[in-house]
């Protein structure tokens, strides 16, 4: 069947009308963005704007460190030497003031010496207080009795050495036998010597005078030991500058035999 060509042109605009795109409403929602799609490739961070400073170029922060001083010089064991003197006044303050051959209260007695008396003293001994006295005969005398004008210690240290106690022509010295160490202490032996009758200075002299330099509290201590017998103990330490050292001399009325030098153990 043939169609009418004014309703063919009417079929041809209807068809046409209905394939045309509508418009999109203005309040439609806005496309979501599109996903990403997920890479095994990491992220990179982005470094920080601030640059590190190389350690060279940082300025030093105050810090306190201590100052350690510079070891100073130890000081060395030798003593400072006294200036000598060749003499010193002294006025005796006891009453009676004994002034013996020796440097010690056990030594054979020369004379007395009174209160008041003005003498001259030319020396001491190394090691205790006495001091020797100028006159016709030399003689001792413990300077805890005396008012010195100046210091006993500037006195040249005559004893040992510049004077010796007179010789007694009469007896042969004792021999010492063993001298031996306990601990701190030393025990000196010697030959026994017999004094005859007549020669003895009094009833109260000791025969054996035992020279002994030992060491006490780090010091040298001089000690004029007096014994009947032939044997004597000390007490004798360590850590003196000096070595200790002794002599055993055998007394009677008219001098000193001896000495017998103490091997020192």
């Amino acid at each position: 069947m043939k169609l009418n060509p004014v309703i063919s042109f009417a079929l041809i605009l209807l068809l046409a009308a209905c394939n045309m795109p509508s418009s999109a409403p203005t309040s439609a929602p806005a496309e979501a963005a599109p996903a990403v799609e997920a890479t095994s490739t990491p992220l990179e961070v982005a470094a920080p704007t601030e640059t590190a400073v190389p350690p060279t170029s940082i300025p030093p922060t105050e810090t306190f460190t201590p100052t350690i001083p510079a070891p100073t010089a130890s000081p060395t064991s030798t003593p400072t030497e006294i200036p000598t003197v060749e003499s010193l006044k002294a006025t005796v303050t006891a009453d009676l003031l004994s002034c013996r051959y020796g440097p010690g209260a056990e030594y054979l007695y020369l004379y007395g010496l009174n209160k008041g008396a003005k003498i001259e003293l030319t020396g001491r001994a190394h090691g205790n207080n006495w001091v020797m006295v100028k006159g016709k005969n030399l003689c001792w005398v413990n300077a805890k009795f005396l008012e010195i004008q100046g210091d006993s210690q500037t006195l040249r240290a005559t004893y040992p050495g510049e004077y010796e106690l007179p010789e007694s022509p009469y007896y042969a010295p004792p021999a010492v036998l063993s001298a031996e160490r306990s601990g701190g202490s030393v025990t000196v032996k010697w030959t026994d010597v017999e004094l005859r009758a007549g020669d003895e200075e009094d009833a109260d002299m000791f025969i054996y005078i035992i020279e002994v330099w030992r060491c006490e509290g780090g010091q040298i201590v001089f000690d004029a030991l007096a014994s009947n017998y032939p044997e004597v103990t000390f007490v004798d330490e360590g850590g003196c500058a000096e070595p200790s050292h002794g002599r055993v001399f055998f007394q009677e009325k008219h001098g000193f035999a001896g000495p017998a030098e103490i091997p020192w153990p």
